[in-house]
């Protein structure tokens, strides 16, 4: 029995998706697992699965195209069964009755996932290399067929092609065309939404940006504390520098509620809670998901939801609610790892604010009885709306987060 490929729902207030890329053609054999087609929201990009196996017998839309929610998009069955049946052209449904979608219940679209892809090479030797992997190093014109996979069985995953791509890998195969003087790409709609995000938060807003450093000794040494306890076996969730300030953080944002607010233009929403914002590089582009309700978090609870939510944002398997720029109430963005001493964040509008994370930097303090040693301090850059907040609360605000991290106890 043939089955419907429909274009799942993301989120309670995506309407449409576009289909970004097809890697099925129509009469193609596929498999479950296998990706059909990469499509975005206005929000984040994912790819789709095959449900079931079989022939691809009809795809309905091409690349670029805009597709409602829960339409269908293609068809998969044995050669020979008819597809007509399942073309959105041709199928009139009553304006007020809903979809049967009960031909998708028995095959629901699996999440995504880096399945395995074998492709022969031109000496018939086989390279093992994830879909997603295999997608990104075409976009980017890389090669790949001698770069070793430090995934399963010698797969190569997308950290390798990532590696690849920042020069940090040794093999020499793994560069762009030779001769080639330059590639031009199209923008995906996930790096046209940045774009215009971030042009639309510097013209429609009063935006102010403080630096302050914070001496870090407590949260290195209990850092160290952590990692000794891992290496000893414990069982002992693996928290990062990076979840310490996130931690220091909310508790100021509890002492500073302004800050953690939304300008509304005639309004400033005040909240009570804390949403933290995260900001996560992914190979798709910048994306900002939300712990929601942080403040009611202990420490460890808070690190696994920063690493959860991260990693479902470059799975492309986050819940698009959760990155929308109202979801969160304040945003954090650690360039420390970058080795970025000093920058200037750009707000999430209508948030009022966003915490800039730098690296640690050993400066020369008095410690006391005019003895001068080298203190480790890391940098902090506090970008506010000045429509919200006036420099005096902003500054005081950052001075908290500085004392917060100062007396941090773990």
């Amino acid at each position: 029995m043939a089955i419907a490929v429909i274009m799942p729902k993301q989120g309670l207030t995506v309407e449409t998706c576009i289909i970004t890329k097809w890697f099925k053609k129509k009469g193609e054999s596929v498999s479950v697992g296998d990706i059909l087609f990469s499509y975005e929201t206005d929000k984040a990009a994912f790819d789709l699965e095959s449900p079931v196996d079989g022939i691809l017998l009809d795809v309905f839309f091409n690349d670029g195209a805009e597709v409602p929610i829960l339409t269908n998009v293609a068809v998969i069955g044995k050669s020979g069964e008819a597809s007509d049946l399942f073309n959105p052209e041709k199928v009139t449904l009553n304006a007020t009755t809903s979809p049967d979608l009960s031909m998708h219940e028995e095959h629901p679209s699996i999440p995504p996932k880096e399945d395995l892809t074998i492709i022969p090479s031109a000496t018939d030797s086989r390279i093992r290399i994830s879909p997603r992997a295999k997608r990104i190093a075409g976009e980017k014109g890389l090669k790949y067929n001698n770069l070793q996979g430090s995934g399963p069985n010698g797969r190569i995953v997308i950290r390798d092609i990532e590696k690849a791509l920042s020069g940090t890998t040794t093999i020499a195969q793994a560069v762009y065309p030779v001769g080639v003087e330059y590639s031009e790409q199209p923008l995906s709609n996930v790096r046209k939404i940045i774009a215009k995000a971030m042009h639309s938060s510097l013209q429609n807003s009063a935006q102010l940006t403080h630096h302050m450093s914070a001496d870090v000794r407590l949260l290195l040494a209990a850092r160290q504390k952590i990692k000794s306890n891992i290496s000893s076996g414990m069982n002992q969730q693996d928290i990062t520098l990076n979840d310490m300030v996130c931690w220091c953080v909310i508790r100021a944002l509890e002492k500073s509620i302004d800050i953690n607010s939304h300008f509304l233009g005639d309004s400033i929403k005040i909240f009570h809670k804390v949403h933290l914002g995260i900001a996560v590089d992914t190979p798709r582009g910048l994306m900002v998901p939300t712990i929601k309700y942080a403040n009611d978090m202990d420490l460890t609870k808070l690190s696994k939801e920063l690493k959860s939510v991260a990693d479902a944002c470059k799975r492309g398997s986050i819940n698009p609610e959760l990155i929308q720029s109202t979801a969160a109430t304040f945003t954090v963005s650690n360039l420390g790892n970058y080795g970025v001493e000093m920058f200037t964040p750009v707000i999430n509008l209508p948030q009022a604010g966003i915490l800039g994370v730098c690296t640690i930097t050993n400066r020369p303090t008095d410690i006391g009885n005019n003895i001068f040693g080298f203190i480790p301090y890391i940098g902090l850059s506090l970008t506010y709306d000045h429509r919200a907040i006036d420099g005096g609360p902003a500054s005081l605000f950052l001075k908290e987060i500085k004392e917060q991290i100062e007396s941090f106890n773990y």
